[in-house]
């Protein structure tokens, strides 16, 4: 079976919604360790609530982000992840991290790259008046949400709604998409070549990497 490795540094949604698709099956892979770089958070009790190994590297404690980044490798390469999953991981990773993992290493980020990488991409979408929001699901790399993008998924934003109800339903379909996606990876029909996504003809996502969503 393959082996999942995890990141997170919050609530965990993601890490729950990917947990339960390994308990029934959607998804053919088992969680080998959750590794939060903060304490205390709820994505830790979700993670003792499926039963999953967890362990807690926290960035403070280290002088450099060279420094933790090796702190993770220490406790990754040894599992040998067929895939490393980023779910809400807040940190900027280190080349060397992103290199040891290349064509392994999935993040999902909320907005339809290659709009609004980084942070507060729920307000920058409605303050600048966008009709669709979304998220993507992309490959890592050195640059920052940059990678090769394996999928989005979008929905129409309400002019009226407010942002805390944008997040919700952005929620819904990151719990939907991102286990679809590493369903896809594990069965070796998404892969990584170069700087290229290629996808064999039993995806669900096909060449059309885009889907929407009425939530």
């Amino acid at each position: 079976m393959k082996k999942i490795v995890i990141l997170i540094s919050g609530g965990g949604s993601n890490l729950e919604a990917i947990a339960k698709a390994c308990q029934t099956g959607n998804i053919s892979a088992s969680i080998e360790l959750v590794i939060s770089n903060q304490a205390n958070v709820k994505g830790l009790e979700r993670a003792k609530k499926f039963h999953l190994m967890s362990k807690v590297i926290e960035h403070q404690n280290f002088n450099s982000r060279e420094e933790f980044d090796q702190a993770l490798l220490e406790h990754i390469l040894p599992i040998e992840p067929d895939l490393v999953v980023l779910a809400g991981f807040m940190r900027i990773l280190s080349n060397e991290f992103t290199e040891a993992f290349n064509g392994k290493l999935i993040n999902i980020h909320p907005s339809l790259l290659p709009d609004y990488p980084g942070l507060n991409t729920h307000k920058q979408a409605m303050e600048n008046g966008d009709l669709m929001h979304g998220i993507s699901v992309h490959f890592v790399n050195n640059e920052l949400d940059g990678g090769p993008i394996i999928a989005q998924g979008a929905l129409k934003i309400d002019p009226i709604e407010s942002e805390a109800k944008l997040i919700n339903r952005i929620h819904k379909i990151e719990h939907a998409l991102y286990p679809k996606v590493i369903s896809d990876i594990v069965k070796g029909y998404i892969s990584l070549q170069g700087n290229e996504v290629k996808f064999e003809t039993e995806s669900y996502f096909g060449t059309n990497h885009m889907e929407f969503f009425n939530v």
